[in-house]
């Protein structure tokens, strides 16, 4: 879906494709057919954008392959969609048994990751529709704190390798708990000698918050380092306003699962690396405490606990409330719809359940005063 901004800015929303497992490009044309276009007919709008993710095996494929990019190109567009942005954050596996800090590898010290990270912006600058001004690309926070080496230039690489594309696509990282970019603050110190023409930020409302930091003050900044918010990630992470509660913590307890990191926080971090680490006590209980467990944007969980829905809300007010736009892209990202304790029964349950996701972010922009401009 598309939305003009007053200033003009044509601004795109996106959900994110990482909610479906696909580890080859037969996959990937697959969910297009099961999921996205149904999602867009639920929605009733003729154009809906995708945030593909592109596991390493499947840009592999597409990058040896250059009919089959002009053959997913095509399929989006029978389909009515299209794709500004990918989240290369996951590289592989993503829907494995146990994911947790498998996600982070290879990290930005590694080769492997700026290869991977070039590909999928190769192949985005082919998928982009004609009109768009830009393309984006979403991507690990640096790495794991505790295993992180220096980049080792590999920073540098990268942008160097974005600026020779035919059209411009931007590599965002994504501030997340625990990681070597955990704040917008370490974004904005670690990331302060980049080429901002090229590398900037991701910006993840779910994380924002479990980091309990303040939108306004969060942009202000990056807006400061002179760091782009090139991607917002529209999303709620969980929240337990009393954890000492019995019923707050049984219904907690219901969230721990072993696919996903949940790291858990108790004001501003360091937390627990894990929410059953939380319950066990390493987080005391005394204050509220949000959880990186991804929950639907339109709906709270079951009382006792909540969402962090009005971190997003301030978010979107701040990057388009005023006279001009401070981004341009936005994916809804809940990857969890499949780890919920309520998860859907089935397909049609997880595309309804997308689409009301969307639904709700489009009405918030319609309220900020952007105009829809493709249906």
């Amino acid at each position: 879906m598309r939305f003009r901004h007053r200033d003009g800015t044509l601004v795109h929303l996106a959900y994110c494709t990482n909610v479906h497992q696909a580890e080859d490009l037969g996959g990937v044309l697959t969910q297009l057919a099961r999921f996205g276009e149904p999602v867009r007919e639920h929605l009733g709008v003729d154009r809906l954008g995708l945030g593909l993710w592109l596991a390493r095996p499947v840009a592999s494929e597409l990058v040896a392959d250059p009919a089959a990019v002009s053959s997913l190109k095509a399929e989006l567009a029978a389909r009515g969609l299209e794709v500004v942005t990918l989240n290369g954050f996951p590289y592989q596996g993503f829907h494995d048994p146990v994911v947790k800090h498998k996600v982070y590898r290879p990290d930005w010290s590694t080769p492997e990751r700026t290869r991977y990270t070039l590909d999928l912006a190769r192949l985005l600058a082919e998928l982009l529709p004609e009109d768009a001004v830009r393309g984006s690309v979403s991507t690990v926070p640096l790495g794991w704190r505790t295993a992180w080496r220096d980049d080792g230039g590999q920073l540098d690489l990268l942008a160097k390798g974005l600026a020779k594309q035919d059209r411009p696509v931007r590599v965002a990282f994504e501030p997340e708990p625990g990681c070597v970019i955990e704040t917008t603050a370490q974004a904005a110190s670690l990331l302060s000698e980049v080429d901002k023409d090229w590398l900037g930020v991701c910006l993840d409302t779910c994380h924002l918050a479990v980091g309990f930091e303040d939108p306004a003050a969060a942009l202000g900044r990056l807006d400061a380092a002179g760091l782009d918010v090139v991607k917002l990630q529209a999303s709620a992470a969980l929240e337990a306003p009393n954890p000492a509660d019995p019923a707050t913590r049984k219904a907690l307890e219901s969230f721990v699962e072993s696919r996903f990191l949940h790291q858990s926080n108790e004001g501003a971090p360091p937390g627990a690396d894990d929410l059953d680490l939380a319950l066990a006590g390493e987080l005391p209980g005394e204050a509220p405490w949000r959880v990186h467990f991804h929950v639907p944007l339109h709906a709270d969980p079951a009382p006792p606990l909540t969402s962090t829905r009005p971190v997003l809300a301030a978010t979107l007010a701040e990057l388009f409330g005023g006279a001009a736009a401070r981004t341009d892209h936005v994916e809804v990202e809940t990857y969890t719809w499949q780890v919920l304790p309520d998860a859907p029964a089935d397909d049609a349950g997880l595309v309804a359940g997308i689409a009301a996701e969307l639904d709700w972010t489009r009405r918030q922009l319609i309220t900020l005063g952007l105009e829809e401009v493709s249906r």
